[in-house]
């Protein structure tokens, strides 16, 4: 009996909706959506107002760090059982208890006053930001797992998104306009309500069952599997790195927060230049290079067990599932693609650089710049635009399933380096947006409806890039979610999407002190060039791909004329 047809298009969106799984996932957009535009948007929008400098604010949005280096303890989230909350689900239990300490965090951030306690508003601020991370990590993970024929990973991925930018204009627009009518602290408890509601809806979603308990220990005690020396080696060298790397960060993020009185603040733009290399280094390139060096040796049978491990302790049963969650998905994913892994870090460090780079500054450009009423910034910015960004994001879908994946991931990498010159029309006065909004007759319109030309000009330019970023995010959500293996979802997931923070929120630091040094319009600038790597990276990758998927068509094609065996018979 042959299978009935799966729907298509609007007619597979209403089978989807209709799904308690697609439903659970609007509420866990909105979920990770609320705390990052809290955290990385808004919470710069107060500290502007306190007028804390923009060096200050670029170093505090290291705090967006925590989303890069989230897949460390993505291994946690993947196979620890949390008592009493495990329960309620494998995803669902680590998804409920970050959802109740970003509450508790939150109520501290609004009971303490940044221009006096700047220390332990950071403080808050970090635990905020690793909550959230963490229930991304467990999010995404569920949205992996769950996807089956009535919703699929894609749509799913375009529903999360949907989600997200309605939770942006909650904590954008919503946080702003309140923020205009009272205090700053008691719009942050607000929102930490809201987040406790989410809380339901985690109770209310499906979830996944846990893999069965010892599976990866017994995985790597097989015959053929790297010896459990090497393995600890391995591993050391990816945690020593990694803890380097974040003891680094943390000791300059304090050394620029606490700081006596009269006392000089260290340079970003020097640590940047000459440290910030080096961590991108020492955590993404080294545990590559182990991983590699790990398949060369299973490949050439060096270091390798000639018989099964029957009789692990303690000790080296941790060490395995350590070893298992942070370097066998590394090292799967450079076995799957060779010397292809190297163009697709490229790509993921650099595809969302321009937007993540600038984001943080996004409200003291607005509001303390540009002179935008609290008010105008929440219509423009955050209702308006969200808007246009759910524009992007389905023209990114239509494109997807249009043109295809790579031809949309492409327009996405072209699209916001062209939206940094835009902003940096902006910050020189807007001739150029004038130009084209008297020709699209806009600035006639906006005089009839009782608005001005400053108005349409911060319009036309949030417009252009929220749909450019909508375009560019669900292309590249989906490519990630395509290429992820069901053996690592949680790790390889989390790994391969907190390195887009990773360049971003390095430069952000860099990007605060430039802003005070050399100006808006220049930096603009600047990040619209550097824009530019990600397009030759999406260039690489998809010739890569291509020249992969003719391999593989030419294989497909010679195989039906091959001769069978000698003895065997040819199947009819």
């Amino acid at each position: 009996m042959a299978s009935q047809p799966r729907p298509k298009g609007f007619k597979l969106l209403r089978v989807a909706l209709a799904n308690r799984k697609s439903g659970s996932m609007l509420g866990f957009g909105f979920s990770s959506g609320l705390p990052y535009a809290l955290l990385i948007g808004t919470l710069n929008a107060w500290l502007g107002e306190e007028k804390i400098n923009l060096a200050t604010i670029g170093v505090l949005s290291w705090i967006g760090l925590t989303y890069s280096f989230k897949f460390l303890w993505s291994p946690l989230v993947d196979r620890l059982e949390i008592p009493l909350l495990n329960r309620f689900g494998r995803r669902k239990s680590w998804i409920m208890l970050c959802q109740a300490v970003m509450v508790a965090a939150f109520v501290a951030l609004a009971l303490t006053d940044p221009a006096k306690n700047i220390g332990w508003f950071a403080i808050f601020a970090v635990i905020a930001s690793f909550a959230s991370a963490t229930q991304d990590v467990a999010v995404d993970a569920w949205r992996i797992d769950v996807a089956d024929e009535e919703a699929p990973v894609e749509l799913l991925s375009a529903i999360y998104q949907f989600g997200y930018r309605i939770a942006s204009i909650v904590g954008g627009a919503l946080a702003l306009v309140l923020a205009a009518r009272m205090s700053w602290s008691l719009v942050y408890m607000l929102m930490a309500v809201l987040i406790g509601l989410m809380i339901g809806v985690a109770l209310a979603a499906p979830d996944t069952s846990r893999p069965p308990k010892g599976a990866m220990n017994e995985a790597l005690s097989q015959t053929g599997e790297i010896e459990p020396r090497t393995r600890l080696i391995a591993l050391a060298i990816v945690t020593v790195c990694w803890a380097w790397a974040i003891i680094t960060i943390a000791r300059f993020m304090s050394s620029m927060l606490v700081l006596a009185p009269g006392t000089k603040p260290p340079s970003v733009a020097d640590f940047t230049k000459h440290v910030g290399p080096w961590i991108i280094v020492a955590t993404v390139f080294v545990p590559l290079v182990i991983a590699a060096s790990v398949n060369w040796l299973k490949a050439h049978h060096r270091s390798v067990l000639t018989a099964p491990d029957t009789n692990p302790g303690p000790g080296r049963t941790a060490a395995n599932h350590m070893y298992g969650a942070l370097v066998s998905p590394l090292a799967e994913l450079s076995q799957r693609l060779g010397w292809g892994v190297l163009i697709v870090m490229g790509f993921i460090l650099t595809y969302a650089l321009c937007y993540n780079i600038w984001s943080s500054f996004a409200f003291p450009f607005y509001l303390d710049f540009l002179h935008y009423t609290k008010d105008e910034v929440a219509f423009a910015s955050k209702v308006f635009g969200i808007f246009m960004t759910m524009i992007g994001i389905s023209l990114g879908g239509y494109l997807f399933a249009r043109i295809g994946r790579f031809p949309t991931v492409l327009i996405g990498a072209i699209l916001p380096p062209v939206g940094n010159l835009v902003y940096a029309d902006l910050a020189e006065g807007g001739a150029h947006l004038d130009a084209v909004g008297h020709a699209l007759g806009l600035h006639a319109l906006a005089t009839s409806l009782g608005s001005d030309d400053r108005m349409v000009r911060l319009l036309m330019a949030i417009s252009y890039e929220n749909i450019a970023t909508g375009i560019a995010l669900t292309a590249f959500v989906a490519y990630l979610s395509s290429i992820v293996s069901k053996r690592f979802t949680a790790v390889q997931y989390a790994l391969l999407s907190s390195l887009t923070f990773l360049v971003g929120s390095l430069g952000r630091g860099v990007a605060g002190e430039a802003f005070d040094t050399l100006g808006y319009a220049t930096v603009f600038r600047y990040t619209a060039a550097f824009g530019l790597l990600s397009v030759l990276f999406v260039t690489l990758e998809w010739i890569r791909v291509s020249a992969v998927e003719r391999r593989a068509s030419r294989a497909a094609q010679d195989l039906p004329t091959a001769l069978p065996p000698q003895g065997t018979a040819t199947p009819q």
